[in-house]
């Protein structure tokens, strides 16, 4: 009885071994896998959001202003045009 139990610890202890190395080996392996991610995605060139967010912001700024601008030329170019009309 007594070997039943001592066989039943030594497998307990061991289950817990292998679940302490397997952690150990899953967090390796996560480290490797997101510093190989961060590698490959630093060589991709790409945007991070919160700067594509600002040139985002800047662009609808510049489509604004561009849309200001335009109505700001074509009410020159009425009065212009009136200008032009009454000097004939």
């Amino acid at each position: 009885m007594q070997s039943d139990n001592k066989f039943l610890s030594d497998l307990a202890k061991l289950g817990q071994s292998a679940a302490g190395t397997l952690h150990g080996v899953k967090s390796e392996l996560e480290g490797q896998v997101k510093g190989r991610l961060e590698s490959t995605l630093a060589n991709m060139d790409l945007v991070r959001r919160e700067e594509y967010e600002v040139v985002r912001e800047m662009a609808t700024a510049a489509r604004e202003e561009n849309k200001n601008i335009l109505a700001r030329l074509e009410k020159i170019e009425k009065e212009i045009t009136n200008i032009k009309k009454k000097k004939k």
